[in-house]
């Protein structure tokens, strides 16, 4: 089995490559539905607030790697490649390895890209000051995140329009498809 991550930081375009991902035809599996499940068990509503503690309460009640053990559970091991939504950590990649090779495809946009896009989605939580949006970073840098980013397997840079977006990750999949990795 091949293990596809797609990891990044918040803004840079990781749905969009996801989107793609699902309809080329890849079976996607999100860490955030792991996390959205807990938060409604424990706080009858989804927020960004209730995930960002759900995630962290998790973490600490059952250690580093819970989110992707949770997720592991929901893979379909028939499947010859997925793609995982939300890794954050290397526990986690140690995770995912173990069910097969396991590839990282990193979204990057800078900082100033990503606020903008995020003051420009306007979706609940989203930080609406410069210094809320660094606070966030923190949180996912805390997690774990930028170390997936440093060993990405693949890159996709998304400093232009979401059209140039979906055509990289187009071709990148389909590389990947094509070439077995």
């Amino acid at each position: 089995m091949k293990l596809i991550l797609v990891v990044g930081m918040p803004g840079a375009g990781k749905t969009v490559v996801i989107d793609v991902a699902r309809e080329l035809g890849f079976k996607v599996y999100s860490m955030g539905d792991v996390v959205r499940e807990e938060a409604l068990k424990r706080f009858k509503s989804i927020t960004p607030e209730t995930m960002v503690k759900t995630s962290i309460m998790l973490r600490e009640e059952h250690g580093s790697r819970i989110i992707a053990l949770r997720t592991m559970e929901k893979i379909d091991r028939s499947l010859d490649t997925v793609v995982i939504d939300g890794a954050r950590s290397l526990e986690e990649l140690d995770e995912f390895r173990k069910l097969g090779e396991t590839l990282i495809v990193a979204v990057h946009a800078s900082p100033r890209t990503r606020f903008q896009r995020l003051l420009e989605r306007r979706r609940s939580g989203d930080p609406t000051t410069f210094e809320e949006f660094l606070r966030r970073d923190m949180v996912e840098l805390g997690f774990g995140v930028g170390n997936l980013i440093a060993l990405a397997d693949y890159m996709i840079v998304n400093e232009s329009s979401i059209e140039d977006l979906r055509r990289k990750a187009f071709e990148l999949f389909s590389r990947l498809v094509r070439n077995n990795g």
